[in-house]
């Protein structure tokens, strides 16, 4: 027993020292992940600029469409209340 302890305790350190190494590589490196993390936060790429883009145009389409509808519905309407023959 004694055998098997002598060589896992002398390995131990070993072992762990690349633990330690990347835990202080990733100390040191922390600010600049964090540095770049805010310049991705507040740019726009222009992937993302081409997507709102789109988003706002295919907004303002529905709305365009719905208000277009929203006329017809209501001229029909107006003509059927007025019994209008030119209204067809």
């Amino acid at each position: 027993m004694r055998k098997l302890i002598i060589p896992v305790l002398l390995a131990l350190p070993l072992a762990s020292g690349g633990c330690v190494a990347k835990a202080a590589w990733d100390v040191a490196t922390l600010p600049v992940r964090a540095g770049s993390q805010v310049v991705d936060w507040t740019t726009t790429s222009q992937e993302e600029s081409d997507r709102n883009y789109g988003r706002r145009v295919r907004e303002q389409e529905a709305r365009e469409g719905r208000e277009h509808r929203a006329q017809e519905r209501e001229e029909r309407e107006r003509c059927e209340r007025e019994r209008r023959r030119d209204c067809d």
